[in-house]
């Protein structure tokens, strides 16, 4: 199970960093099953199967500092033996699930406030959190218009618009990424996830921050929406992905680069309020 959700993660095959961050927690599941004969290879095969959930995808703040705490946990306990490292593993596991589903959760309820206007919304990419606040806003009585980009080159953004179009009360359409500065004059907010702020930059997916360029333009609030924890230090070094060239251009690319970063930097000064379980940051 951890080398196929390697595999998931590394291929994006999942999105939303909180559901990256869930299933590498499950996968280290698969570690309680193995048969060690002392509590130390436990420890080292506990600590080298995190860190390959963690190098499967280098950008995303969730999937390192849940790892690293389900790691910690364990290692900082020095258990008995196996059996006991078993069980603080199974622990710490949960605990990280529960945190992680409680704290997206909780953001997504503190958003409801911030989009409950029958607004005509716009978003980008795939944000599990993104699609509770709406769930909860819809729940509360609220109906929406909803522009989502592609979020090329993974198309990320289409998932979302098949989520959103199962929805009563949202009239979801379908725009290409360049459009979004074209429709931005029709939008009440830009409503978006994150994968992690770090000082004063949001790190998320690529195209985050011309379409916060278009909306500080247009005097669109951008109102971001996650978990407190993805407020990271110096503790988690932010460090983009640069992927395949294959998810660009399928065939190979003669006489050129192809430039294909995962994630972009977006200053804090183009938002208009961050929601996060903890309550809602202005800017």
């Amino acid at each position: 199970m951890i080398d196929e959700t390697v595999e998931e993660i590394s291929e994006m095959q999942t999105h939303s960093s909180s559901v990256v961050a869930v299933k590498a927690a499950q996968a280290l599941r698969d570690l309680t099953d193995r048969e060690y004969p002392t509590v130390e290879d436990y420890l080292r095969s506990l600590d080298r199967n995190s860190s390959a959930l963690r190098r499967a995808n280098p950008s995303h703040a969730s999937l390192h500092t849940t790892q690293h705490r389900i790691v910690n946990t364990v290692s900082d306990a020095e258990p008995d033996d196996v059996a006991a490292a078993k069980e603080l593993t199974n622990e710490a596991i949960d605990d990280v699930i529960d945190s992680v589903e409680s704290s997206k959760d909780r953001a997504a309820a503190r958003a409801v406030s911030e989009i409950a206007d029958d607004d005509v919304l716009l978003t980008h990419d795939f944000s599990s959190t993104v699609l509770a606040a709406i769930d909860d806003a819809i729940e509360a009585g609220h109906s929406f218009e909803v522009y989502v980009t592609e979020s090329r080159p993974r198309f990320l953004g289409r998932k979302m618009t098949r989520h959103l179009s199962d929805r009563d009360g949202v009239d979801v359409t379908l725009i290409v990424d360049s459009a979004a500065g074209h429709f931005m004059p029709e939008v009440d907010r830009v409503l978006v996830g994150m994968d992690c702020i770090v000082d004063d930059t949001l790190y998320n997916r690529i195209g985050t921050y011309p379409i916060a360029t278009a909306a500080a333009d247009n005097d669109v609030p951008v109102t971001v929406v996650g978990a407190a924890a993805k407020y990271v230090d110096g503790a988690f070094a932010f460090e983009n992905e640069i992927r395949s060239p294959s998810e660009v251009l399928r065939e190979p690319a003669d006489g050129f680069e192809v430039a294909n970063p995962a994630y972009d930097a977006t200053p804090t000064h183009l938002l208009d309020t961050v929601v996060t379980d903890d309550g809602v940051h202005e800017y």
